[in-house]
């Protein structure tokens, strides 16, 4: 049957709002120190979910702030090009885009301190529009990368909340920034704001001591939608007293990074698509095994532009 949410053939919306950076990855799989040759993408959290629900046919728009400069120019035509319409995007002058760097069998390496986007504010959080909006879709990423967006994040969850928009959080947790003791508390009450979460299990684990799927939910019991990834082993949704668990799927795997938002992108798209439970949860996995044979973020998938704005 339908999700209960789902409106028939109107169209639907997913307004993702965080964070991206210029991603530098070697094009072969090769530690950065051995590599000859590097691709230069757009890659944040909540813009690659966006691109997926995009590429799955529903209409996603992503906010956040750029610098005014090449590379912030370079992410928002990247975005356009995968069908992501970044029309509402602010281009900073003061502040630059934040970049990474992907080391493939070393992890990844940040240069985003002082980036425009941490310099997002509640004054930003006021001006964000939810006209046509079915779902907000942010993570806890927002949360650390400053005081101000953190304060972002819980206003524009609340202003959502205000306007009936479903709320979807994903808990995001990097250790690069905030230390499991700091993170775990705020990044619990942002997901007592939400409508649907979605954390992995080791995460949950790491961050407030709950080992197995079930001890997340008793954990999060007011959370309509809980989804709770375990790697390469499966993930289990709790949905209006439902359990559903659904094992991933086998792959070789090339670059880990990205598969979280890509499983996040499929799953949000066939809820706003109004599949069933287990379907959601296929289609989640089937994204995020196409992610993890990659050593990007994104997948190539054909995609009408959105338009870039001016």
């Amino acid at each position: 049957m339908p999700h209960p949410d789902y409106a028939g053939d109107m169209p639907r919306t997913l307004l993702a709002i965080g964070e991206t950076m210029a991603m530098v990855t070697p094009v072969v799989a090769t530690p950065v120190v051995d590599a000859d040759a590097f691709l230069l993408d757009a890659g944040g959290a909540e813009s690659n979910v966006a691109a997926h629900v995009a590429a799955l046919g529903h209409r996603a728009v992503w906010f956040s702030r750029l610098g005014a400069d090449a590379l912030g120019h370079r992410i928002a035509r990247q975005l356009s090009g995968r069908g992501v319409d970044v029309s509402r995007v602010i281009f900073d002058d003061a502040h630059p885009t934040g970049m990474y760097v992907k080391d493939p069998g070393n992890g990844v390496l940040y240069y985003r301190r002082g980036s425009a986007a941490a310099h997002l504010s509640e004054a930003d959080a006021d001006a964000v529009s939810f006209d046509g909006v079915d779902l907000l879709h942010v993570s806890g990423i927002t949360a650390a990368i400053s005081s101000s967006a953190a304060s972002f994040l819980t206003r524009v969850i609340e202003r959502a909340r205000a306007r009936g928009v479903t709320v979807s959080f994903d808990v995001n947790h990097r250790a690069p920034l905030w230390d499991a003791p700091t993170a775990a508390p705020a990044l619990l009450e942002l997901a007592r704001r939400a409508d649907i979460v979605l954390v992995g299990r080791d995460e949950a684990e790491t961050l407030w001591g709950t080992p197995a799927a079930a001890d997340v939910r008793a954990l999060l019991p007011e959370v309509s939608e809980l989804i709770v990834k375990d790697g390469d082993v499966g993930a289990t949704a709790f949905v209006r007293g439902e359990e559903v668990f659904e094992p991933a799927l086998v792959v070789e795997v090339v670059e880990a990074v990205g598969a979280g938002d890509a499983f996040a992108g499929g799953y949000l798209a066939g809820r706003l698509s109004g599949d069933p439970v287990r379907a959601r949860l296929r289609a989640g996995h089937e994204r995020a095994a196409r992610t993890l044979q990659t050593t990007t973020d994104s997948i190539d998938d054909p995609a009408p532009a959105a338009g870039i704005p001016s």
